[in-house]
């Protein structure tokens, strides 16, 4: 006896031959689905070289920093404290600026804060070497460096073309030694016409140049530098950014500890 089984399949195909509009569809699903899994192979590859890209990207801006630091007094780990500092007190200060600080503009600022003393590049090896205090002169010519930070980012964007990361990174960099009492420089801007990223970045540079010993100067312990940071408090620094600080203040000592100088 047939098998009943195989008897009912045959019967089933006899009766449900598949029309041509059926045909049709069916290869519709099966192009669309050797697209997809195409489009899969893409987007992996692609998702490999923007990775790619964003690691070359990152190397770029720390060897451009590094070109800065090398002819310092300052240690490549002053790039790494000063990028971790100053993301923490954005992240602090996002609630009270909302419109201003979400991920994307932290991420942002974190990446190019490396570049913030890029302009030292152009200033003489007499002056930024000098191990004791500039005079008046000197230090005129040791300001220029916001100047330059800024012309120098402002080349790149001739060459590579606007970016929201150049935009940011040229901010800091011009920016990140006004105060807030429009005593600083090289503009004399004060309160908020200061951007906000020269604001944060400023509070973070000062604190590492205050905890980091140099060939010029003693390091000072932590609690002392957040009392000189306190005192500046809407004179040097935002006074709403010193109220957050002293609230993270232990995590800023927390990232020195981390990228001690050796």
């Amino acid at each position: 006896m047939d098998d009943p089984v195989a008897a009912i399949g045959a019967y089933w195909a006899r009766r449900h031959v598949p029309t041509n509009e059926q045909l049709r569809r069916l290869k519709r699903i099966a192009n669309s689905a050797a697209v997809a899994l195409t489009n899969v192979s893409l987007l992996d590859a692609l998702i490999a070289s923007r990775e790619e890209a964003v690691r070359a990207k990152d190397a770029i801006i720390f060897a451009m920093a590094s070109l800065a630091e090398v002819r310092d007094n300052e240690t490549g780990n002053h790039i790494y404290r000063t990028q971790h500092y100053v993301r923490a007190l954005a992240e602090a200060a996002r609630p009270l600026f909302p419109e201003l600080l979400d991920d994307a503009m932290i991420e942002l600022i974190f990446k190019s804060a490396p570049l913030h003393d890029i302009g030292k590049i152009g200033v003489p090896d007499k002056i930024l070497l000098k191990p004791g205090k500039l005079d008046a002169e000197e230090y005129a010519i040791m300001q220029t460096h916001a100047e330059l930070g800024r012309r120098a980012i402002e080349a790149a964007e001739k060459r590579l073309g606007a970016s929201t990361f150049l935009a940011v990174a040229k901010e800091i960099a011009f920016t990140h030694h006004e105060r807030w009492d429009g005593s600083g420089y090289p503009r004399g801007l004060s309160k908020i016409d200061i951007p906000l990223s020269g604001r944060l970045m400023a509070i973070a540079d000062v604190y590492d140049a205050l905890v980091s010993e140099r060939v010029y100067k003693k390091a000072i312990p932590h609690m002392e530098a957040v009392a000189l940071i306190r005192s500046e408090k809407g004179k040097h620094f935002d006074p709403v950014l010193v109220d957050l600080f002293e609230a993270t203040a232990p995590i800023f000592d927390e990232i020195h500890r981390q990228f001690i100088d050796p």
